[in-house]
């Protein structure tokens, strides 16, 4: 968290704060919930405090994906987005904000659930269920759309490349404007790397929490500690330090001017 609020200050990267930074936030709450349960295992407290924050918690981080991602397709190249950068961030953060919300909800009645009415926290688990269930709907149909952008911009390149090798000067060809792009910079590749290094944590600890909750409060899932310390703890901290060591703000100052693309030279 100190980490990630040092360099949200150093690069003037304000989005990293309600995004990297609450995140960090709500998982030091979460584990120190958790600290406090192994010292008092009997008090619901600290329980529904680290099952709300460790549950919730990760969803700005998602948000931070979209956003670099996002920016990242202004370095590339729009021409192969299906959507226009802005509503990258438009789209998808209203969906991790709405996940967030839904999961908030759904954690807040769980934990005030009296111990007499376990209907109660029944209700609020299945709609921390629910947000968990949208959220990964919406980085599913997010990976979709990345990877068509980078399959889209990859097939271009072999074209750019096919028709550099054949050297032709007919008119069709000056009329189909063909352009040679410069290779991507060590900078756009290394935060493309971390965009996908950060949503494949993120994902597989989704897909746990999903099955999770599918589960119930007493299922075998949820009382075995092992998979939640690897599956969601373990992919939490990797997708925390990915998106540090190979930060957005950093890499994207480093970049001075990319120009995208240059004009095929014809003879």
């Amino acid at each position: 968290m100190v980490l990630h609020l040092g360099q949200a200050l150093k690069y003037r990267a304000w989005w990293l704060l309600p995004t990297a930074v609450l995140a960090t936030l709500g998982e030091t709450l979460g584990w120190s919930g958790r600290l406090w349960s192994s010292y008092a295992p009997l008090n619901q407290t600290p329980f529904f405090i680290q099952i709300v924050c460790t549950i919730v918690a990760p969803t700005p981080l998602i948000g931070a994906i979209f956003i670099t991602f996002g920016r990242v397709i202004k370095q590339i190249g729009l021409k192969y987005s299906r959507l226009n950068a802005r509503l990258y961030s438009r789209i998808f953060l209203t969906c991790d904000v709405v996940g967030f919300l839904v999961q908030s909800v759904g954690g807040g009645i769980a934990a005030s659930a009296p111990e007499a009415h376990p209907e109660i926290g029944r209700l609020g688990s299945n709609i921390m269920l629910s947000g968990i269930v949208f959220q990964l709907a919406s980085l599913t149909v997010f990976c979709v759309l990345a990877a068509q952008y980078f399959w889209r911009y990859r097939q271009d390149s072999r074209r750019s490349q096919s028709s550099s090798l054949l050297g032709t000067s007919s008119s069709e060809t000056i009329a189909s404007s063909i352009w040679i792009r410069q290779p991507l910079s060590k900078q756009v590749k290394l935060l493309v790397l971390g965009i996908c290094l950060e949503t494949l944590f993120l994902y597989i600890r989704a897909i746990y929490r999903t099955i999770e909750l599918a589960d119930g409060f007493s299922g075998r899932i949820i009382q075995t500690q092992v998979y939640f310390n690897v599956l969601d703890g373990a992919m939490v901290v990797l997708a925390m330090y990915t998106l540090s060591i190979l930060h957005p703000a950093r890499l994207l100052d480093a970049i001075a001017v990319y120009p995208g693309s240059i004009p095929l030279m014809l003879k």
